[in-house]
């Protein structure tokens, strides 16, 4: 799945956000009783972490939706209406770089967008243009994507808060 490992990559980038570590950093950037969009929800792990913190879901989609309730539907294609009254988009994309891009590009224009993954990805020049976009960056560490795993992926994670308004540099915060 990153840079680092010798694994084959999992149809679709289904990499399910079952660590229980992955959303508490999050937490404290969200207003109570956000509400959210899960335009990539796959089997909804994101979706009832959130929940369980009081978060609302407006809607979630999914190219394979792997639940009852998750719509199918190419997140690039994806309008404001589609929300449904959301605030933001909340997800933990596909790490794909063409796709992530465009998903960075394509959901920041419609709504603050929050995006888990890699934490490296702001330290390269592929990230430049985007980085623009970029409004904070939330450290989560290294994170388990397999269940059962003894094991947490190679790479470190992070909350990444996009939109279109200019506000200067991101804000970094880091873990603990």
């Amino acid at each position: 799945m990153g840079k680092r490992s010798a694994f084959a990559r999992i149809d679709k980038d289904f990499y399910r956000t079952i660590d229980s570590r992955a959303v508490p950093p999050l937490l404290p950037h969200l207003a109570p009783e956000t509400r959210f969009c899960e335009p990539c929800a796959g089997a909804g792990d994101l979706v009832t972490q959130l929940g369980a913190a009081g978060h609302i879901c407006t809607a979630g989609y999914d190219i394979e939706p792997r639940l009852e309730g998750v719509e199918r539907c190419c997140a690039l294609t994806l309008g404001r209406e589609d929300a449904r009254g959301a605030t933001h988009f909340i997800t933990n994309p596909p790490w794909t770089r063409q796709l992530l891009h465009a998903l960075i590009a394509h959901l920041s224009a419609l709504l603050p967008t929050w995006l888990l993954f890699d934490a490296d990805w702001a330290h390269t020049r592929q990230a430049g243009e985007l980085m623009k976009r970029c409004r904070k960056v939330v450290s989560v560490g290294r994170l388990k994507w397999f269940p059962g795993s003894k094991h947490t992926g190679k790479d470190n994670c992070a909350w990444y808060l996009f939109g279109l308004a200019p506000l200067g540099a991101p804000r970094f915060y880091g873990r603990g």
